[in-house]
């Protein structure tokens, strides 16, 4: 039986089907904004509600790339079948390690997305899989549970790294449903596995992420359902700001005045302007006067 990889240095991008390197972005505003929010930092009114997700980079890294990526138009997760080994009614919890299971440590981490690239709260995910060596429970629930996204559209679980068996790459059974909407079935793999290369199922875009972190290892990966939303934010603005004398950038003090859309305002609390903390938008930091 296969083993899994040995700790190390963290996985290389993914590769495409027939092995070339995947597709590469530009950094886009969503990696700036998952990195601000891993770091904790606030967001400006304008950016709430825009995905601000995954894995932020590691020390120096480059941020790694969404799986697929998320932006206006992009296609959804691809489908997978679901196999032999479903069984509805799975415990609710976000960890599988029921006991003290045998196995590596595996933390997958991630986000649902709707085609607007905007996170859905509450979206319903149910995972199954294999144990260490390759066999899944069908008469208890033993590696097997299911989740809700939180108001950010997150979601974590704790598990093992799956064992291998006959026909099949290393890989993770999941379904998704955002609230209302058709069951997303699909199948979360890992990079650099030999059997990638000859199982029939096996799609380079379901690809994790993947980093070792000492004994443990850890993965993610951002679900994208076939969801319509509103149109979020535009980078550039499709339309020009309302005129003003109040400006972003500008370090504004308690008592200070300014003017936005045809409106005079009080300054509440020292604070500097950025973007998304126009006058109308924050009520704390502004008094229609």
């Amino acid at each position: 039986m296969d083993q899994p990889q040995s700790p190390g240095t963290p996985d290389q991008p993914e590769s495409g089907p027939s092995g070339s390197p995947a597709p590469k972005s530009h950094p886009s505003r969503k990696t700036v904004l998952r990195a601000a929010l891993a770091a904790g930092v606030a967001l400006p009114t304008a950016l709430v509600g825009v995905p601000a997700l995954a894995r932020t980079a590691r020390g120096g890294d480059v941020p790694p790339q969404l799986t697929p990526s998320c932006d206006d138009g992009d296609d959804p997760t691809p489908a997978q079948t679901e196999g032999p080994y479903f069984k509805p009614n799975s415990p609710r919890r976000t960890s599988l390690l029921d006991g003290n299971p045998p196995g590596t440590r595996l933390t997958v981490t991630g986000y649902v997305f709707g085609l607007a690239c905007r996170p859905i709260a509450n979206a319903l995910l149910d995972f199954w899989q294999a144990d260490v060596n390759g066999a899944y429970d069908n008469t208890g629930f033993r590696f097997r549970g299911h989740q809700f996204t939180d108001a950010q559209g997150a979601f974590t679980l704790t598990t093992i790294v799956p064992g291998l068996y006959p026909g099949r790459t290393r890989h993770i059974h999941v379904k998704v449903q955002a609230p209302n909407r058709p069951v997303l079935t699909t199948q979360l793999y890992f990079p650099n596995e030999p059997r990638n290369n000859t199982d029939s199922i096996f799609d380079a875009r379901l690809l994790m992420t993947m980093r070792d972190n000492g004994p443990t290892r850890q993965g993610s990966y951002d679900f994208v359902l076939n969801v319509p939303q509103g149109p979020g934010p535009t980078d550039p603005p499709t339309t020009p700001p309302p005129s003003g004398t109040w400006k972003a950038g500008t370090a504004y003090k308690a008592g200070d005045k300014v003017t936005y859309g045809g409106r005079s305002y009080t300054c509440l609390q020292a604070h500097t302007a950025s973007a998304g903390w126009e006058p109308p938008n924050v009520p704390a930091l502004w008094r229609a006067v």
